[in-house]
């Protein structure tokens, strides 16, 4: 990624002293820095942990010559990081990812401000130019060293920052990669604070607990939220789906794939709920449309539940499943506990025969469709074509006699992509 020069400020002139041996430096700052300086080693006892890597960006800061921290359009004074946990933002508002991720930044930073948490974010910027930059901080709450090329890349070197969006906190036992912390932010939140591999760990155990110790109410409510909508708007209590298998569906309006298999899963849908007792099967949408008008277009259609566009569940289930694309559909058996996290898959290959999608039932479909291939020859000559067909599994196709979809068994000509229903082949040598 490039860096592009744009120098602001002078340079400014360091003095170092050492003896022969290089057992003892003096650096002498200027007046106006050392009070910067200062300011931040006066961070008290309630930043102790901090005081270390705080200090060094202070010292970076100093030698540079930066005075004054910008909040908008003011210089303020660094005074304001006492006592606070700092934490560096590298960013730039030509940056997509950037603009996609600061706003996530903001709630979090609010959040916590709001909480009370000492905390206070940096902007290292990457904009083109001074201009950009300008109009970068006056988009966001927290703070910005003033704009300087060099200073940013002597910043980027010191805490390893190769790419943008990065976030870097200054504590004790930060996770090293700054990816990975843009990744737990986008995760957690303002939970991840105060961005610890051991605020990780707890966080990924009690995600853990979620998905694995059978409770419903804990894996699907969320902060007063413990319902799920219908289509047109109604509330069904988390409580009372209890003993059911469900279906958690992960999908957008905005994702073709995912369109298309809703219209595959409605009719999976249809056939168990009329085939089996009491509706003990359900579906609940866990979407990720781009905005409410999407999500109500999206479930219009839809016969099944919804989490509420704006409940935080919809964000905790693709993490707590680890669904990293859609459509997905993750099977929740009547204990709670994860069937299958290829539901698409199984709907896709065996429709409503896969419920209840248990590796029992699984099997006995698998047998049956290796059953059916002992009863069938393994090669057969149509009086309608030319070549050999020969016996093969395949999950999908189209018979070339009777124009229907198949599925399982087929008998194929590769030469001329040719497949036919093992049923049209019977009636067709006939």
């Amino acid at each position: 990624m490039p860096f592009y020069e744009h120098q602001i400020l002078p340079p400014i002139k360091i003095i170092i002293f050492t003896d022969e041996n290089i057992s003892r430096l003096q650096v002498i700052i200027p007046p106006n820095v050392a009070e910067f300086a200062s300011s931040f080693l006066m961070a008290g006892p309630d930043c102790q942990a901090n005081q270390d890597k705080n200090g060094d960006i202070l010292q970076i800061l100093a030698a540079q010559g930066v005075g004054f921290l910008l909040s908008g359009e003011e210089k303020v004074s660094p005074k304001l990081c006492a006592g606070k946990m700092i934490c560096l933002f590298f960013s730039a508002n030509w940056c997509r990812p950037c603009r996609t991720f600061t706003p996530q930044l903001v709630q979090l930073y609010n959040t916590l401000q709001t909480r009370g948490e000492k905390l206070e974010i940096i902007l290292v910027s990457l904009d083109h130019d001074k201009n950009e930059f300008e109009q970068h901080v006056r988009t966001v709450p927290w703070l910005a060293v003033p704009f300087d090329v060099e200073l940013r890349k002597l910043l980027c070197g010191k805490y390893h920052v190769d790419r943008i969006p990065s976030f870097v906190p200054l504590c004790g036992d930060e996770i090293s990669k700054q990816n990975d912390m843009i990744g737990f932010i986008e995760d957690y939140g303002a939970e991840a604070f105060p961005f610890t591999r051991k605020r990780r760990q707890e966080l990924k155990s009690v995600d853990c607990a979620k998905r694995e110790e059978g409770r419903l109410e804990e894996l699907l409510g969320n902060r007063g939220h413990n319902y799920v909508i219908s289509r047109h708007g109604g509330k069904t209590p988390v409580s009372q789906l209890g003993g059911k298998t469900i279906g958690l569906y992960f999908g957008a309006y905005w994702s073709p794939p995912s369109r298309s298999f809703t219209e595959k899963l409605s009719k999976v849908y249809k056939d168990i709920m009329d085939t089996t007792e009491n509706h003990s099967f359900e579906v609940i949408l866990v979407s990720t449309d781009r905005n409410l008008d999407e999500f109500k277009l999206n479930i219009i259609d839809m016969p099944w539940l919804a989490i509420p566009y704006e409940d935080e569940t919809r964000r905790d289930l693709y993490r707590i499943f680890d669904v990293k694309g859609i459509p997905a559909l993750v099977v929740i058996g009547v204990d709670v506990k994860t069937v299958s996290e290829n539901g698409r898959g199984l709907v896709s290959l065996y429709g409503a025969e896969a419920f209840p999608f248990t590796e029992a039932r699984i099997e006995e479909l698998e047998e049956a469709v290796k059953k059916e291939a002992e009863e069938l020859p393994s090669n057969v000559e149509d009086i309608k074509h030319e070549h050999e067909l020969k016996l093969e599994l395949a999950k999908a196709y189209v018979c070339d006699f009777c124009k229907r979809h198949g599925r399982f068994w087929a008998f194929s000509c590769h030469v001329c992509d040719y497949d036919l229903h093992p049923s049209c082949v019977e009636q067709r040598n006939v």
